[in-house]
């Protein structure tokens, strides 16, 4: 025997489940550091391990700096790409796929 929901009050024209309502700025500016905070962390502490390791011809802020920005970048593209194919933020999945991009963006530029 089924049970009877209550018919649905949203619009029936509608066929996403999205609000149509105009972006409030303040929670996105609350959200979007950290969103990108986990890719900043791996990062730069990948970018620590390089630039100490990188060849010395280069000063080691300088090299600390286009490692953190390279990892940072990489990672911040696979939790995107995260968001996007997953629809939420946080899942473990897009965490392992973080740190291999990043790790995999660091052994690309250590190899340079």
């Amino acid at each position: 025997m089924q049970k009877k929901f209550p018919r649905s009050t949203r619009n029936p024209k509608r066929s996403t489940c999205f609000k149509n309502t105009p972006v409030d700025w303040l929670p996105l500016l609350w959200h979007l550091p950290g969103f990108a905070a986990p890719a900043l962390a791996v990062g730069f502490g990948l970018a620590c391990a390089g630039a100490w390791s990188s060849r010395k011809s280069q000063p080691f802020i300088r090299a600390l700096l286009e490692h953190t920005a390279i990892n940072f970048s990489a990672g911040l593209s696979a939790l995107a790409l995260g968001l996007i194919l997953t629809g939420h933020d946080g899942r473990i999945i897009t965490y392992l796929a973080m740190v291999a991009a990043t790790a995999l963006a660091q052994v690309l530029r250590w190899g340079r």
